[in-house]
């Protein structure tokens, strides 16, 4: 017989653990831009930031660290500001 698995059971899935290089990241990213999905994006941007380090990324954009985990959850809705000063601070 079968053991079944419950969807409990299973790991959580963290893409900035595969995010290893600029190369996956601009992949990422770009896979992420032709779902033209605001909230994916900020998503997305979170965990690029996550995987180049929080710390580094709140430190280059201006913005406290808290703040940007707040800012770049699945389900928020971050101002375009934001959203800027992140990119640029991921370069």
């Amino acid at each position: 017989m079968t053991k079944k698995i419950r969807i409990a059971d299973l790991p959580d899935f963290d893409p900035a653990e595969h995010l290893k290089d600029e190369d996956d990241m601009a992949a990422y990213l770009t896979v992420i831009l032709e779902e033209n999905d605001p909230a994916l994006l900020a998503a997305a941007l979170g965990d690029i930031a996550r995987a180049r380090g929080m710390s580094e990324i709140a430190r280059a954009s201006g913005i406290t660290r808290e703040a940007l985990y707040r800012a770049l959850r699945p389900d928020a809705q971050p101002r375009f500001d934001t959203i800027s000063r992140v990119c640029t601070a991921l370069g």
